[in-house]
C-alpha cells in the first residue's frame, strides 16, 4: 500500500487536567474520504484541531507527506496543504462572501492560483456566485456552510478537514452538502470528515473509525462499519 498522506500516531491531548484523547492512531490516504464518527464530546473535533495546529498534543505525533508537523502552528499547517472547515464555520460575518473566499487564498502557494480557485469554487457552489457582494452574516445557514467549504478550498488543500458540516442544517441542505463532498471526492480531494450524521458519514467514507470518550474503538471500511451491529446499536438514533 502507498504511504499515507497523513498519519496520527499515539496522539494524546489534554485541556488543563482533563484528558481529551488517549493514544489515538489512524492514517489517511490520498484521494480517500476518511470519516471519524462518535457521539458529542467524544474527541472528534480535538483531533481535527490538533492536525490543524490549533491544539498541541501532550504526546504522540502527526505526520503529513512523511514529515512531522505536530509542532507547527496553524499558519504553517495551512501553507503545507491542510485546510479546516471548523464547526460553526468561523466566517467573517461583516465581510462579503467574496472577501471571505479571497482570505482563504492567503498562502503564497494559494495566491498564485486565486483566480483559478475562485472559478472552481463558483462552479461547485453556483448559488454563491450571485451572493458575492452579500455580507456572510446575512446568508442562510446552508449558504454559510458552502461559503466556509469554499473558503477552505481556496487554499488548494491536499487534505480538506470538515468538522460537522451538516450540523444545524435542514435535511435538504444536508443532502446538498454531502453531494458536494461526493463531488470533491470524485475530483480527487482527500477529505477527513468528522460528522454526527453517522449514516451519511459512513455511506460516503472509504474508511472510518469510531471514537468513544477519546479512544478509537473500531476502524474499518465505511460500508463495513455501517453494517456492523455494534455501530448500529450504539448510534441507532443517528441512523
Amino acid at each position: 500500500m502507498a504511504n499515507p498522506l497523513a498519519s496520527v500516531t499515539d496522539l494524546s491531548v489534554f485541556y488543563g487536567d482533563a484528558q481529551a484523547l488517549w493514544d489515538v492512531s489512524f492514517e489517511v490516504y490520498e484521494g480517500e474520504v476518511f470519516s471519524i464518527i462518535g457521539s458529542n464530546g467524544s474527541g472528534k473535533s480535538t483531533i481535527l484541531r490538533t492536525l490543524a495546529g490549533l491544539t498541541r498534543p501532550s504526546s504522540g505525533r502527526v505526520d503529513f507527506e512523511g514529515k512531522r508537523i505536530d509542532g507547527k502552528g496553524a499558519v504553517d499547517v495551512v501553507s503545507l496543504g491542510i485546510s479546516l472547515v471548523p464547526e460553526g464555520r468561523g466566517l467573517f460575518s461583516t465581510m462579503t462572501a467574496l472577501e471571505n473566499l479571497e482570505l482563504g487564498a492567503f498562502s503564497k502557494r494559494a495566491r498564485s492560483q486565486k483566480d483559478e480557485s475562485l472559478k472552481w469554487v463558483f462552479e461547485l457552489f453556483p448559488h454563491i456566485t450571485g451572493r458575492q457582494r452579500q455580507a456572510a452574516g446575512k446568508m442562510s445557514g446552508g449558504e454559510q456552510q458552502m461559503l466556509a467549504i469554499g473558503r477552505a478550498l481556496m487554499a488548494r488543500p491536499k487534505l480538506l478537514m470538515l468538522d460537522e458540516p451538516s450540523l444545524g442544517l435542514a435535511p435538504l441542505v444536508v443532502r446538498t452538502v454531502f453531494e458536494i463532498i461526493a463531488t470533491l471526492k470524485a475530483q480527487g480531494v482527500t477529505i477527513l470528515l468528522v460528522e454526527q450524521n453517522i449514516h451519511q458519514a459512513l455511506k460516503i467514507a472509504d474508511r472510518a473509525c469510531v471514537i468513544k470518550t477519546g479512544r478509537i474503538t473500531m476502524t474499518g471500511k465505511g460500508n463495513e462499519l455501517l453494517a456492523d451491529p455494534e455501530v448500529r446499536k450504539a448510534y441507532m438514533g443517528s441512523l
